[in-house]
């Protein structure tokens, strides 16, 4: 059912088919977002945003800490 699904004719109509929704300008801009967007999706899976896991870690821990309230009777 699937098979033959992105065959040039298919992927042709398909961006016919964006091109009159969005127009030629907006093109560019949604394709770079989508680009951007599945890299980071990537790096976010592979594990290479090494730089935030401390900071997140560090909040993590601060919130997991509770602070002391006295009570009163």
């Amino acid at each position: 059912m699937l098979d033959n699904l992105f065959t040039p004719t298919h992927l042709l109509i398909i961006l016919v088919i964006a091109l009159l929704i969005f127009g030629p300008r907006k093109l560019p801009e949604l394709g770079k977002g989508l680009g951007e967007g599945l890299r980071g999706f990537k790096e976010g899976i592979k594990g290479n945003n090494n730089a935030d896991a401390p900071k997140q870690e560090a909040v993590t821990k601060s919130e997991a800490t509770p602070t002391a309230t006295p009570q009163t009777k």
